[in-house]
């Protein structure tokens, strides 16, 4: 039983890292008042810069940076969409997120075999040891430096924020571009650390989840970091299962985690604590 426990709470923890970081780069943006349904493209985006710059390189530290900087990109496209060109913010990420699955189906087929493989790969504890960095330094932003209060600001009434001298626009990119980086690390924990593989549509709706957690963590790095745990142990629930031999149906099995996700949802309800201005361009 005791083994059994162990392998759970080392599944949890392995499994909660890229779904933590995605999900600080959700509460960046989302605090800052842009929606981010595309945290699944920017993680895909690190997925898959991170395993072909390590394999093109044989340099793992240069597949993280290239992991983080492709996720940035797509959050520099979202910032870009959503704020200059006032593309409503739900569109843009949907729109994002399928144009990254394809065009990353399209390129991982190029490859022998239609896989991509690097032997430089980075260990578990190192992206989860980000993770924990990501998580508290966020915390220590949001709650005790001027930044962290113009972030708040901006998503919360951004008229006021702009009267108060703060560039509203520039704060809503940085914010946007920073949380691309930080799913795209989070896209690097699933890919490069231990596994050093990409597979087509490996982030497997993990974009999603993350965003959840940002929303049943009420856009607070520590309740995002929770609720990402919570998610992460649904899942590890269900690999254990699965490896015992529990007998129930491997559908649900498969449905477990993302069950976990909606059931969380609708338990918050009216609770949530969404910033004012969410979904707003830099006009308002």
């Amino acid at each position: 039983m005791l083994d059994v426990v162990l392998a759970i709470s080392s599944a949890t923890l392995r499994l909660w890292t890229p779904l933590a970081l995605a999900a600080m780069g959700g509460v960046v943006s989302e605090r800052a008042g842009v929606v981010n349904i595309a945290l699944e493209a920017m993680m895909l985006a690190g997925c898959f810069a991170s395993v072909a710059v390590a394999q093109a390189t044989g340099s793992a530290f240069l597949g993280v940076i290239a992991g983080m900087v492709a996720g940035a990109f797509v959050g520099l496209l979202h910032a870009v969409f959503t704020q200059k060109l006032h593309v409503a913010h739900i569109l843009s990420g949907v729109g994002l997120n399928l144009g990254l699955l394809g065009f990353t189906t399209y390129a991982v087929r190029l490859y022998p075999g239609g896989a991509l493989d690097t032997r430089a790969t980075i260990p578990d504890w190192v992206t989860t040891l980000l993770a924990f960095l990501a998580v508290g330094l966020l915390f220590f932003v949001f709650t005790k430096t001027p930044l962290g209060l113009r972030l708040r600001a901006v998503g919360e009434n951004p008229a006021a924020a702009r009267s108060a001298g703060v560039n509203v626009p520039a704060l809503r990119y940085g914010a946007v571009i920073l949380s691309g980086a930080l799913a795209g690390l989070g896209g690097v924990a699933l890919a490069l650390a231990g596994l050093g593989a990409f597979r087509q549509n490996m982030t497997a709706g993990r974009g999603y989840i993350a965003l959840a957690a940002v929303i049943f963590g009420r856009w607070h790095p520590l309740g995002a970091a929770l609720a990402a745990l919570f998610f992460a142990f649904g899942t590890a629930l269900q690999q254990a299962f699965q490896t015992l031999g529990v007998n129930v149906p491997p559908d649900f099995l498969d449905l477990l985690p993302y069950a976990l996700t909606l059931v969380a949802l609708a338990f918050m309800g009216s609770k949530n604590a969404a910033p004012a201005a969410l979904g707003t361009d830099d006009s308002v």
